[in-house]
């Protein structure tokens, strides 16, 4: 167990090279709870809404599901499954857009609601997960199919198994929400602190006990608030603190955040658990608690809906797979019509090209930005070389070098200059005096380089398999041969043998012969009685 945490007002706290000040417009979403929205008519429920191999269907248009019902299982260890949200018939097993930068569609399940709701059977409460094996915890955990809510999406049970040679010696769970107008975690915080907390429990069970920090921004004073409230009523309060931290964007960034509350740096191209850190969104304690104090599946999550397009901002409690034009129904539509719909926060978001693209474990906000608050930057200029973006740079890279070896297709030298240590927060692209859409060249690289990896693995994989293939059929051929050689020594040694007999046989009917022709010789020269 963590010795008892430092009081918050004598905590130090660290900070990161870069970031920047930005208007947050949290004050359009979050001064109202959080409201439950209606079932749709239909569910499109993508098949991989995580990191890692998508998940395996298990069942067939036609079928009838219920609620929490498991309709694709996770295939491999980094892989999550994926329920029914609510109970209805397959009607279809098809590819549909889904949220993702790249606007591509992927293998959704539909599902035509029948508005009864009905549950499936659920397993059991672990009300006594301490007394249980924590890889059987960590198992509900994986069967409810819980991920990363912050946005990552990998999967919380691989995450909370860091193997028995790592160490955890601080638990991170993150509460700063710093991306503007993005208030689903703040309402949360505020109205299910408890809840949250005994996720964090769970998981601070799951790694052996370590010292928990919760970092929130300071632009948050009642979920800051909450959250202590609860910490002071819970069993956890004597080893773990809520901390309030500058609001500065992207303090919410897992590196960000670790090295705000802890003053430590993750290697690069490393992860947290390397330096004795794990780091947890609340959304994800929240569903760690309802998987393993409830038996619930993640099948909904609090989606923001904002943006001064929209008529009513809020926070929603939506099942996976809702579309999102159905919440915006839910805020009574547009006020005007947006100039462009965002998945995502206005810095780190991607824009959707329709509104029928259904809400996924990892989409936090849907953003409708009028022309006002989103206007055309006009063309992109030449680099001026400034230097502001380095500046900006959270992860201390040179943005303006990766622009030039992203723009030139120069892969290798951006992987040199860790292009893959970049979190596309976008800072860099808003303070380009230039309008470049940088964040968009870097993900445009990492792509290729994915690609590239991927052909490369691909050929490797032929390369492997073909040389299998040739040592297979020079194996073939030696014991071809080698059995060809048996056969033929096994002749000759018949055939020795066969001749061999046949010449003693000769031999002996020479012999034979000559001893008759003797014998006849000598009856031939006797003389008879009557001579």
């Amino acid at each position: 167990m963590a010795a008892n945490p430092v009081p918050s007002s004598e905590r130090r706290l660290w900070t990161f090279h870069g970031g920047i000040h930005i208007a947050d417009e949290k004050a359009l979403s979050n001064a109202s709870e959080i409201a439950v929205a209606p079932i749709p008519k239909q569910l499109v429920i993508p098949l991989q809404q995580h990191i890692g191999a998508s998940a395996r269907v298990l069942v067939a248009v036609g079928d009838r599901v219920l609620k929490g019902q498991c309709i694709a299982a996770a295939d491999g260890y980094v892989s999550a499954p994926v329920h029914a949200s609510s109970s209805g018939t397959v009607v279809a097993i098809e590819e549909r857009p889904v949220p993702h930068p790249s606007g591509l569609s992927a293998l959704c399940a539909v599902i035509e609601t029948d508005g009864e709701d009905a549950w499936a059977e659920l397993p059991e409460p672990m009300t006594h997960y301490a007394q249980l094996d924590p890889a059987e915890v960590r198992e509900r955990i994986r069967w409810a199919g819980v991920v990363g809510m912050g946005g990552a999406s990998f999967p919380t049970g691989v995450k909370l198994n860091p193997g028995p040679d790592r160490r955890i010696d601080t638990l991170v769970i993150n509460g700063a929400e710093c991306e503007p107008y993005i208030t689903c975690d703040d309402r949360l915080m505020r109205e299910r602190a408890s809840r949250i907390l005994e996720g964090v429990r769970i998981m601070r069970h799951l790694l052996g006990g370590p010292e928990v920090l919760i970092g929130i921004e300071d632009n948050k004073p009642e979920a800051i608030a909450a959250m202590r409230f609860a910490l002071g009523e819970s069993d956890l309060r004597a080893g773990a603190e809520v901390v309030a931290i500058p609001t500065l964007y992207p303090s919410g960034g897992e590196k960000q955040l670790i090295r705000i509350l802890t003053g430590k740096e993750v290697p690069s191209h490393g992860i947290p658990a390397q330096i004795g850190i794990v780091c947890q969104n609340v959304g994800t304690a929240h569903a760690v608690a309802e998987a393993v104090l409830d038996g619930r599946p993640l099948i909904a999550r609090v989606v923001t809906v904002t943006g001064r397009a929209i008529t009513a901002p809020r926070n929603l409690e939506a099942r996976i797979g809702t579309p999102a034009a159905d919440l915006i129904a839910c805020c009574d539509g547009y006020r005007e019509q947006p100039r462009k719909l965002v998945c995502g926060g206005p810095m780190m978001g991607f824009e959707l090209g329709e509104q029928g693209v259904p809400v996924t474990k990892p989409v936090n906000c849907l953003l409708a930005l009028t022309a006002a608050e989103a206007p055309d930057p006009g063309p992109a200029l030449a680099c001026i070389r400034c230097g502001r973006c380095a500046d900006a740079c959270p992860a201390n890279l040179l943005p303006q070098q990766l622009y030039w070896f992203a723009r030139a297709k120069d892969f290798d030298h951006a992987q040199d200059y860790n292009l893959f240590d970049c979190i596309e927060c976008g800072c860099c692209a808003q303070v380009c005096p230039s309008h470049i859409p940088l964040v968009q060249y870097y993900r445009y690289a990492k792509t290729e380089v994915w690609a590239r990896e991927q052909e490369k693995r691909k050929a490797e994989e032929a390369r492997q398999r073909h040389e299998a293939k040739q040592a297979r059929l020079e194996r073939q051929e030696r014991e071809r041969q080698a059995r060809m050689r048996q056969k033929k020594e096994a002749l000759a040694a018949k055939a020795k043998a066969e001749s061999g007999t046949s010449s003693e046989a000769k031999q002996a009917a020479i012999a034979a012969a000559r001893a008759r022709a003797a014998a006849k010789q000598q009856g031939a020269g006797e003389p008879t009685d009557g001579a």
